[in-house]
């Protein structure tokens, strides 16, 4: 400014300051990216719908029309590709299976079992075989068995999956119990029915919902 007349630039040295004035990172650290412009274009045209603004007559029944297309694509997804399902074990931490903290598998506890089986130790034996059973199950997102479990409680969620296993399950946990805490020697019968039921439960597919 000079003698206080302002000064009015020609087009040119006009656009050159805004060019300039623009240049600043400042602008561009306030614009909007292409994921927000794009959202917001979705919640206007969604919005305009709902006001009507594609015409007094017709805005209602388009927007009416919108959420039962919604409805039936949301339907569509679900028949092809099925219900969002829980994560598998597998995704997850492994966590502690009734005092075993080693995250080992269903396949690495079984063979630890049949070691101490070959080698006699039933009460290692049984306590292997029952984790690796509730290790399988819970990989497979049957029965969920979360850190902290007890026998008791894993046995009793099992049991409303596989409700003609209800007492075989029972006596397991109390066997796994009994040579586990109550220091009450195991026997090769006792794991010999253990191997059974992990068996026939690794062989029944699991429920189509998880529990």
């Amino acid at each position: 400014m000079s003698d206080g007349i302002p000064l009015v630039p020609d087009p040119d040295q006009a656009r050159q300051w805004v060019e300039q004035e623009l240049a600043d990172p400042t602008y561009a650290q306030a614009q909007p990216t292409p994921i927000d412009r794009a959202a917001r274009a979705v919640a206007d045209a969604v919005a305009r719908l709902f006001q009507g603004e594609g015409g007094d007559a017709w805005g209602p029944v388009i927007a009416v029309a919108a959420v039962v297309v919604l409805i039936v694509v949301v339907a569509v997804a679900l028949v092809v590709w099925g219900r969002p399902r829980r994560v598998s074990r597998s995704a997850r931490e492994s966590a502690a299976v009734f005092g075993d903290d080693r995250g080992r598998t269903a396949s690495e506890l079984r063979a630890e079992a049949e070691r101490a089986a070959a080698a006699g130790e039933w009460d290692a034996a049984i306590a292997a075989r029952l984790r690796a059973l509730a290790r399988d199950l819970d990989d497979r997102g049957v029965v969920e068995t979360p850190p902290g479990a007890t026998v008791q409680a894993f046995a009793r969620r099992a049991a409303a999956v596989f409700p003609a296993q209800t007492d075989v399950l029972a006596a397991s946990a109390a066997l796994f119990d009994d040579v586990r805490y109550l220091r009450r020697p195991g026997t090769e019968a006792g794991y010999r029915r253990l191997c059974a039921l992990d068996e026939a439960l690794a062989s029944t597919p699991a429920p189509a919902e998880v529990r």
